[in-house]
């Protein structure tokens, strides 16, 4: 009987100090969303998004999590099609119960998305999502870490009429709420810098075959043709234009911000002198050395938008810490109000959830299938 006390009590003295060595273990995690497009031709953002919000859950749960708890990131496909972001967004809301969502990409996808997180009180942050609609609709708990088209049309359609000195612009989108919201944008700064497009034309996602729209934009003599759209299609245009025989630059702006575009356009020759708009390059902040350290030292190149996800997430986290609360009411008043120093540096937002200061710049691609910030 005495051995058999004995055993209990040290079994319990083993339970208790296991729980205070591990207190993590010991409690309910706080669930945070992870939406994007993880399958189909945008699954490259979907990627990119999950790698930056994993490895921060990772980090500060190393550190010893939020508020006494772990963090669980819960992956969420959307496909990047607005009925399955919906049911996707109720799926986090009603099932898994998460407190915040980092997503959605496509704005056609975050915009139905963030009314279903809104009317839960869920907050929402999306690190890729630039359709001014996002933030223009008075939802409280929605914010992006990124610009905005109407932000990064302006730098799109500066750079073609003042450093590439075009006259004759055409203007293609993809007729997503992304690419035309781009087209659109950078159509509005054309237009105040007393040019006027030689042709306007949406094409279809999905298709791969532009050489009858190629034979117009030729038809029409542009020396330029601005793109609203992602890389699955950009590829597949400027490849036909080069084929065609056409020299005139491809612009874009950050949905053909992944080197899958080489892959879609068939191989680097085919993107030699493509331009797009992205943020300055979040890999060359020092804030952000060590962790880009740790990414291609375990075999991943962290590009696009990686360290927006992981950014995001801190900036979650940093409100929930200063609040003491995981309330998307509570941590939305206090981001409004607050400035986060994130491994892209410090950002603050205004009073719709868009960041205070934007950073688009222009990139070219090269003959080897890679990138570069234009001086």
């Amino acid at each position: 009987m005495q051995r058999t006390i004995q055993l209990l009590l040290f079994l319990a003295v083993a339970v208790v100090s296991f729980g205070l060595a591990h207190p993590l273990w010991a409690v309910e995690p706080i669930k945070i969303g992870v939406a994007g497009p993880l399958s189909g031709s945008d699954a490259s953002f979907g990627e990119q998004f999950w790698r930056g919000a994993e490895q921060a859950a990772a980090d500060l749960n190393a550190a010893g999590g939020v508020l006494g708890r772990p963090l669980q990131v819960i992956k969420a496909d959307d496909a990047c099609e607005p009925k399955q972001a919906s049911a996707v967004a109720s799926r986090l809301v009603d099932r898994e119960k998460v407190v915040a969502v980092v997503g959605h990409f496509c704005s056609s996808s975050t915009i139905p998305a963030s009314a279903i997180y809104a009317d839960a009180g869920v907050l929402m942050m999306t690190p890729g999502s630039t359709n001014p609609l996002v933030t223009e609709r008075k939802l409280s708990t929605v914010f992006r870490m990124c610009g905005r088209d109407d932000q990064q049309g302006v730098v799109g359609a500066d750079f073609v009429v003042q450093r590439l000195k075009a006259e004759r612009i055409a203007v293609l989108h993809d007729k997503t709420t992304y690419g035309q919201g781009l087209a659109n944008a950078m159509m509005t700064r054309l237009h105040a810098l007393g040019k006027k497009e030689v042709l306007f034309e949406g094409l279809t996602r999905g298709e791969k075959d532009f050489n009858a729209l190629v034979t117009k934009i030729k038809s029409v003599q542009a020396d330029a043709v601005y793109f609203g759209g992602y890389h699955s299609e950009a590829g597949p245009l400027v490849r036909q234009m080069r084929e065609q025989g056409m020299k005139a630059p491809l612009i874009s702006g950050d949905g053909i911000f992944s080197e899958v575009l080489v892959t879609a356009a068939g191989g680097p020759a085919y993107v030699d002198g493509v331009y797009m708009t992205f943020g300055a390059d979040p890999r060359n902040i020092p804030t952000g050395r060590g962790l880009v350290e740790l990414f291609r030292k375990n075999g991943y190149e962290p590009e696009g938008y990686t360290l927006y996800s992981y950014a995001t997430l801190q900036a979650i986290v940093a409100a929930m810490k200063a609040t003491q609360s995981t309330d998307g009411e509570k941590l939305a008043q206090w981001l409004h109000n607050n400035a986060v120093e994130t491994v892209m540096g410090k950002k603050a937002w205004d009073s719709k959830g868009d960041l205070q200061v934007s950073d688009y710049v222009m990139y070219r691609w090269d003959d080897k299938g890679k990138y570069k910030e234009v001086e």
